[in-house]
């Protein structure tokens, strides 16, 4: 018996985590037993957190770098792990920056060939600003080229946040979309909420047979990403990631207390640079911490039960570590935060 994988992709908050939140919630429901493994690009687990709900979900995760770049090795010594599970089913949320097709070649690997089945690709597309990634991303081509790919690649194409664009728009996406794929399954949808028979109505527990897609892969030249060991406390730091796009997570330093007002306006400063930005931050002493997330220009703010120290991710363009560092310590009143 061969456990099916459904690998989750999609750009920089497009909503992977929230549909792999209701995926869970499902699967829970149909008496499933689901393995999760979640990529970041960052060295801070932000998404991981979010699913501690779930303790019940087996989790694996691989942090600071590309599952199909720096991190392809360590994806099937955490299949093997899951596996030891027995799960039902597997789910892989990639990083925004990741090319599927990696993945899907990376499972057919000797030691996961009678192990796994890639059952489905599903990537999710930002209505409101995927039409602007060919101006945004014009001189990088290798971005470019993934970021088609996880539409070309795809069985499933979700566009999400429909609720912020116009019908108009919607359809020079579907059109943009065809180009690159017209095979897939397309569907319009708000903060992730599809029907999840979609995804899951092939998977039953100990299932006996699956019939495998035929699917054709090529191999792509692997990006290198700086590692960085595990840390027991949280310290700065820049991780290059993919071509432009750059990770930078720094502290928040318990003797500070930012407001959300500084810490939105301080993002907004860098909107032009930053892709997506997320972190726990903790406001005031006597309320619990916030889970912060800052996508498509959109900031929002998620009570949390995240007890550790407080921090923020950002990922983005170009993003000027200096001037970054600066108004940051200037935010904060402190000195000597400096990104590694």
């Amino acid at each position: 018996m061969r456990i099916p994988v459904i690998v989750l992709s999609g750009f920089l908050g497009s909503g992977k985590t929230t549909l792999l939140l209701r995926l869970l919630d499902e699967a829970k429901n149909r008496g499933l037993h689901p393995g999760v493994i979640m990529n970041e690009l960052g060295s801070m687990d932000v998404d991981g957190y979010i699913l501690n709900g779930h303790s019940d979900t087996v989790i694996e995760k691989l942090l600071d770098g590309c599952v199909c770049c720096s991190r392809r090795s360590e994806l099937a010594s955490s299949i093997q792990t899951l596996s030891k599970q027995m799960p039902d089913v597997i789910f892989i949320e990639l990083t925004g920056v990741a090319n599927p097709e990696e993945i899907a070649d990376a499972l057919t690997e000797p030691q996961l060939l009678g192990l796994v089945l890639l059952k489905q690709i599903v990537t999710l597309i930002d209505a409101e600003h995927v039409l602007a990634y060919n101006s945004i991303f014009e001189s990088d081509l290798s971005l470019l080229r993934t970021l088609r790919r996880q539409m070309e690649t795809a069985d499933l194409i979700i566009v999400n946040k429909t609720d912020l664009v116009t019908a108009s728009k919607l359809s020079k996406i579907d059109k943009a979309i065809r180009k690159q794929n017209d095979t897939a399954v397309v569907i319009p949808a708000t903060h992730s909420q599809v029907d999840l028979d979609l995804l899951l109505a092939s998977v039953k527990k100990q299932e006996q047979q699956v019939i495998p897609v035929a699917r054709s892969f090529r191999m792509l030249k692997a990006v290198p990403v700086g590692h960085h060991g595990a840390k027991d406390q949280i310290k700065p730091e820049k991780t290059m990631s993919f071509s432009r796009v750059q990770t930078i997570t720094l502290p928040i330093v318990p003797t500070t207390q930012p407001s959300r007002r500084q810490i939105e306006k301080f993002l907004l400063k860098f909107k032009e640079q930053l892709l997506r930005a997320k972190g726990y931050i903790r406001l005031k002493a006597d309320e619990p911490v916030m889970l912060m997330q800052y996508a498509g220009k959109r900031i929002t703010w998620t009570e949390s039960g995240y007890s550790g120290e407080s921090y923020i991710v950002f990922i983005g363009i170009n993003l000027n570590e200096h001037q970054l560092e600066t108004e940051w310590n200037r935010l904060l009143q402190i000195d000597g935060i400096r990104p590694l």
